[in-house]
């Protein structure tokens, strides 16, 4: 009885290490090898033969006669993608040179997308050529990964090390240069401020004023106004003007006479 249970286990957990292994496993696209390998095809044989003005032709065409002009050859593309890798296309030979010839396809199928590869040889170098599909198995993208030897690498690496540090110099030596400036600031700032100066003339000074010139008075002769008044003391005494000697003559406040 034991060992009917021990056998029983042992077939649970083997059923079970299965069927967790079975889930594991991750699902892929499926894809028609051939179909796809006519699209990656179409790419090597037509794109070469590109030049300007065929693309300006072809991206002069309406979307709707352009759609329908893929569909009738049996090309998985949208518009838009079309050009896209023919844009990728041309810009991988002005990098890697003109085609010559490509290898054998790799096909790498993932969840939700698969990846074509073939290594191509150009007249100046040697690239990795790489399709991406989509779910629907679209192109999706078109990638051009040209290969540099080490020297190639290495001399890229310094020119860009040589610009940097160029850059970075020439950055400094003009803050330098603006900095230096700064001392001429404030003489030109006083400048600026300082306030022009009135220059007096001679014209300006007024001449002195010529002195007022006062006009004696004459003074009035009194002797015979005491004459006269002593004239009349003397009357109205009953006496002569013998007898006292007049001195000075005052104004009283008052004119009435007492």
């Amino acid at each position: 009885m034991k060992k009917k249970i021990s056998l029983l286990i042992c077939m649970l957990t083997a059923v079970l290490a299965f069927t967790t292994g079975c889930g594991q496993e991750k699902e892929v696209i499926e894809y028609d090898e051939a179909a796809v390998s006519q699209v990656v095809d179409y790419v090597f044989t037509y794109f070469p033969n590109y030049d300007d003005a065929s693309v300006e032709q072809i991206k002069g065409l309406r979307d709707f006669a352009f759609e329908q002009q893929l569909t009738e050859m049996g090309l998985p593309l949208t518009p838009e993608k079309y050009l896209g890798a023919i844009d990728a296309w041309k810009a991988g030979e002005e990098e890697c040179g003109a085609y010559v010839e490509h290898g054998d396809y790799t096909f790498e199928a993932g969840a939700d997308e698969l990846v074509v590869s073939t290594e191509t040889t150009f007249e100046d170098r040697t690239a990795v050529v790489e399709f991406v599909f989509d779910e629907e198995l679209y192109l999706d993208s078109l990638t051009v990964s040209a290969q540099f030897s080490m020297g190639e690498i290495l001399e890229k690496a310094g020119l860009n090390t040589l610009l940097g540090m160029g850059t970075v110099f020439v950055v400094l030596i003009i803050i330098s240069l603006i900095i230096s400036l700064f001392k001429y600031i404030p003489a030109i700032q006083n400048k600026f401020r300082k306030k022009p100066e009135v220059k007096e003339t001679s014209a300006s000074v007024a001449p002195p004023a010529a002195p007022v010139r006062r006009t004696a008075v004459p003074k009035t002769d009194d002797s015979e106004l005491i004459a006269v008044i002593a004239a009349a003391i003397a009357a109205a005494e009953g006496t002569t003007t013998d007898g006292f000697v007049v001195r000075s003559i005052k104004r009283r406040k008052s004119n009435k006479w007492n």
